[in-house]
């Protein structure tokens, strides 16, 4: 693959590369499961930002290197930055970005590698399609750290899952194995994990070749459809993980996720 032009070399925590009308991009922080830092936001942002622009670009994928596709937030990142405003990193770093994607008039599809969890967990929600090997897994984790959930997954998951199921998940964190995530209509497609690069290829390059403004008008109709309710469901999860992110439970979450122990949480 050619690196995308428009990207001039300056990423450094993904990877963009453009084959015919398919854009790549690649989650590209292996060490830490491509967890997110101030930095890949605002990277993948402007690269889907560019995207959009480019005539070229007629279908985008994303994916993750290494073992994950994302584990979410990158919790180490956070507290050696100092944020401490879930509000404002959501209003100026999440929220966007999954904005743009339910709203970019291209389609998007998530190749989910390994673990999507948290914010990772929306991020693969908001593309349209999401082929997923069988070593994926996909978790809405934030109660496991004493969050509420965030990046559009309250919306995404009632869509696709149905309350009680969304509730399940939000309420014990676990991850659900691919297999399971096909039957729940999480992901479109499960592949062996070796064929995931080549089915996505495969799909990519159909929906690049085919009538991308029927398929993004199709987007919009959707989104019209749904109510469009994704930008104040985001702006109400922000308002919600800012509670959620004062509470002594999200401090002890953190300190164990740390700490590498299991959490205590006391409910306050």
């Amino acid at each position: 693959m050619a690196d995308m032009a428009s990207g001039d070399g300056r990423y450094t925590t993904i990877l963009a590369a453009r084959e015919g009308g398919v854009l790549t991009l690649t989650l590209n922080r292996p060490e830490v499961l491509n967890a997110f830092n101030r930095t890949m936001t605002s990277e993948l942002l402007d690269a889907l930002r560019q995207a959009e622009r480019d005539p070229e670009v007629r279908c985008v994928v994303i994916t993750g290197a290494g073992r994950a596709f994302s584990a979410g937030e990158d919790l180490k990142s956070r507290q050696e930055g100092g944020e401490r405003s879930f509000i404002a990193s959501l209003r100026e770093r999440y929220n966007p970005l999954i904005l743009r994607l339910r709203t970019m008039e291209k389609p998007v599809i998530a190749a989910v590698n390994g673990v999507a969890a948290g914010a990772g967990l929306g991020l693969a929600l908001a593309c349209d399609l999401r082929i997923a090997s069988e070593q994926a897994r996909f978790g809405q984790v934030f109660v496991k750290v004493g969050l509420a959930p965030d990046s559009g997954t309250s919306l995404f998951l009632l869509q696709l899952v149905g309350l009680g199921k969304a509730l399940e998940m939000a309420f014990f964190g676990d991850l659900v194995p691919a297999d399971e995530a096909l039957r729940l209509g999480l992901v479109n497609r499960v592949v062996p994990h070796e064929e995931l690069a080549a089915a996505t290829r495969e799909w990519a390059q159909r929906l690049a070749a085919g009538a991308t403004r029927a398929m993004g008008l199709a987007k919009r109709a959707f989104n019209f459809a749904a109510g469009a309710a994704l930008a104040q469901v985001l702006e109400y999860e922000a308002y919600l993980q800012e509670i959620a992110g004062h509470t002594e439970d999200h401090r002890e979450g953190v300190r164990a996720f740390l700490e590498k122990r299991e959490p205590r949480f006391q409910g306050r």
